[in-house]
This record gives structure tokens, sequence and C-alpha cells, in this order.
């Protein structure tokens, strides 16, 4: 196959994973499946179940599912979520099983879960309308979202969410205080239709730096992931908030450190290469693990993950599509299953993973629209409420053209 033929095969088949592994009667989505075989896995992802509704929304556009039988899923799914699963002041817990959706795992509740939800749920009303626009808007008022900022009224002066909720414990002490995969948790927050949210929680959490080599300044390092979820619904291309930050140009930075790495590092791991790169939270040789190359997360141990570049294609299109078309050339008889690219390999320990992860692939097929149409942006960009989340958060565009700095003083 060609660039753009594998381009094309990668987007439809991770579509295709949402479309069979999601359950006929709950519409809950599997958190993973085998990428060549049938398997008996249960667990379903809250986030994998919003990236079904998002991908059934791009199947439509694509011409791969006609729209009354996405619109029917979507129904399913949201009537099942609203009416038969416990929530916590409207929040969901992170894994459930997909034939009741009952809690497994003893996992909390989890506010940035529930947020990639709604935002998968967002792009489906804005696509449909009607009924299913109707069943979203009862979702996201039902969130009550001062509950996870204040920890029940406990701290009436945070500005931070926590991380969610467990019956055993109560509210998480940790907590989304600097900059990570919360941006779309805090514009929906900022725009919520039924709740006003303070502004400066923008501007309460941190922002810190890396700069690998002196040639790429982003913010905070970490697993490739925490620079694309977000922007994959968010098109934040020429924009900054009111603190100068420009987070596109940190996430186009924070790819490129995360190639380079492997570029530098090819002598220590025979996985990478300069066109073989993508260092995120993945399978590995050991388990699951939130590899990063540098700052915060796992120590690498050779393992890439071919969705990572791939869900960097509308940040750097070349560097990534040049690394999907090496790895299915070199690897492909290994990791080129059904669902498209398994979750993850690593050469040095002769190891190949048999999985798919549904957000990967999420994340994936949303950067290839993207790439392609820029619908998903445009889409979600549409909704009132992400409008005034983003006003509200203060990212406004800007005239500067790139390159440009990270941050400007304002």
């Amino acid at each position: 196959m060609n660039t753009q033929q594998l381009m094309h095969e990668v987007q439809k088949r991770a579509w295709q994973f949402f479309w069979n592994e999601s359950h006929p009667q709950t519409g809950l989505t599997k958190d993973r499946a085998n990428n060549f075989r049938e398997d008996e896995y249960t667990v379903s992802s809250l986030a994998s179940t919003g990236y079904a509704l998002a991908a059934n929304a791009v199947a439509v556009q694509r011409g791969w599912l006609e729209r009354k039988q996405a619109e029917r899923r979507a129904l399913r799914t949201l009537r099942f979520v609203l009416d038969d699963m416990f929530h916590f002041h409207g929040w969901l817990y992170h894994f459930v099983d997909w034939r009741d959706g009952k809690r497994v795992w003893n996992c909390e509740v989890s506010t940035i879960d529930t947020a990639l939800f709604l935002a998968g749920a967002l792009l489906a009303a804005e696509l449909f309308q009607g009924e299913v626009a109707r069943l979203v808007d009862r979702f996201y008022r039902r969130l009550d979202f001062e509950v996870m900022r204040t920890d029940g009224g406990s701290k009436p002066d945070e500005m931070r969410f926590t991380h969610g909720w467990r019956p055993e414990e109560g509210f998480l002490k940790n907590r989304w205080d600097y900059y990570c995969e919360h941006i779309i948790l805090y514009i929906l927050a900022l725009g919520a239709p039924h709740q006003q949210m303070p502004e400066r929680m923008w501007s309460a959490w941190g922002r810190p730096q890396v700069d690998y080599r002196g040639r790429y300044p982003h913010l905070l390092g970490g697993p490739l992931f925490v620079h694309q979820m977000s922007h994959h619904y968010i098109d934040l291309r020429g924009r900054r908030d009111r603190l100068g930050w420009d987070y596109w140009v940190s996430s186009v930075n924070a790819t490129l450190a995360n190639r380079q790495y492997c570029i530098d590092h090819r002598e220590r791991f025979k996985t990478f290469d300069t066109h073989v790169w993508g260092i995120t939270a993945s399978d590995g040789p050991d388990g699951y693990r939130g590899y990063a190359p540098f700052g915060i997360g796992d120590p690498s141990d050779g393992t890439v993950a071919p969705t990572a570049p791939i869900g960097s294609v509308i940040f750097t299109p070349n560097e990534a599509l040049r690394a999907m078309q090496t790895m299915y050339d070199r690897y492909g008889q290994r990791i080129w299953g059904r669902y498209g690219f398994s979750n993850a390999f690593n050469v040095d320990r002769d190891w190949w993973d048999q999985d798919v992860i549904g957000i990967d692939l999420g994340m994936a097929l949303l950067a290839i629209e993207n790439y392609r149409t820029g619908n998903v942006w445009r889409l979600f960009l549409r909704r009132p409420e992400v409008q005034r989340g983003m006003q509200r958060a203060g990212l406004r565009v800007t005239r500067e053209r790139p390159p440009r700095p990270l941050h400007m003083a304002v």
C-alpha cells in the first residue's frame, strides 16, 4: 500500500474496531480487543465509548456507515449511560463491564474519562441533532463540575479538578494541577451550560517546561498522548490563551522531541530509528506502562506505539506519515491486523503486541480525519459550549505565523 492508501486503511480499520467491539444492547465499547482473532474481553472503557460515538460520526461523513445506523447506535449508547449506569453527580466509572455497565477493577469515577465521553457525545450531537442532541444536553447538564472542583464543597477555594472519586475513599487526592491531557476537561467545564465555573481555573494549573537538547521547548514532557488528546477535538492552531501560551506549538515541539529522542537512542534500542519512533502510554513487554522519553512517566525500554506518531499527523505530517509507512513496510507481518496496527512492539525483546486499545485507535482516527478534512474540528467548534469554554479560557486567534515562541508574555 502507498501512504495514502495506508492512511485510509488505518482510519477505516480503527472505525471497524468501534463498530464491531461495541455491545449490541448497551452500546458500550471495549477497552481493548485482540487484533488477530476473536477474544473474550468484557471490560469497557468510558473514554473508548466516547471515541466510538465520534468514530461513527466520522464514518457517516466518509460513507462507511449509514446515517440511521449510526444514529441508532448513538441513541442506544446514550440511553443506557443515562438510565442504566451508576453515576456520582453525573460522573461515571472509568472501566465497566460492557454487558451491564457495572464497575470493574475497583476503578474510580473519572473526571477525564467522563470528559472524553462527553467530547465524543458532543460531536455526535452536532452531526445528528434531534434526540441525540437532547440526550447529550441532558448528560452535560447532569454533570456537577462544582462537586469535582471543591471535593463536594469541602474545599471551596480549590481551582483544580480532582482526578475522581471512589466509594471506598471518597475524592481522590491527585488533582489535574499541571499541563497534560486535561485541556478538554477544563474547556468543557468553563463552557458548561448550567454552571458558571470560575475563569481563574484555567490559570490555576501549572505549566512546567522542558527543552530537549535546547531545540524543542514544550510543556511537561511525558508520554506523547498528553500532547495530542485534547487537540484532536479542539482546534488550537494559531491561538494563545490570555497567559500567552501556545499549546499547538508546544505539541509540535513535543512530537519532534519525542522523535529526536528515539533517533538519539537508536544505538541503545533496536526498535528506534529515524522513521520508527513514538513513545507514549502503551502496552509493553512487562505490561501497560506510561512510557515517556523524559519528564513525567516510566522510562523508555525501547517500546514503540504506532498510534503515537499517527496521532501527531496534525502536528508533524511528514514525519508522522513516514513513520506509519515504515512501520507497516518493515513490521506489518507482525503488527498489522483486522483493526490496523497493534498497540505496540519492541524489537529488542522480540515482543509483538496482539491487542489494540480503543483510546489509541480513537486518537489516530480523529487525527487523520482532521489532517484530511478538518471535519472533527469544525463540528466540535460549532458547539456553543465549546465556543464559550474557549472564550472564557481566553483562547483567542492571533495573527502570528509559525515558527513562534511557545510562550509570549502578555
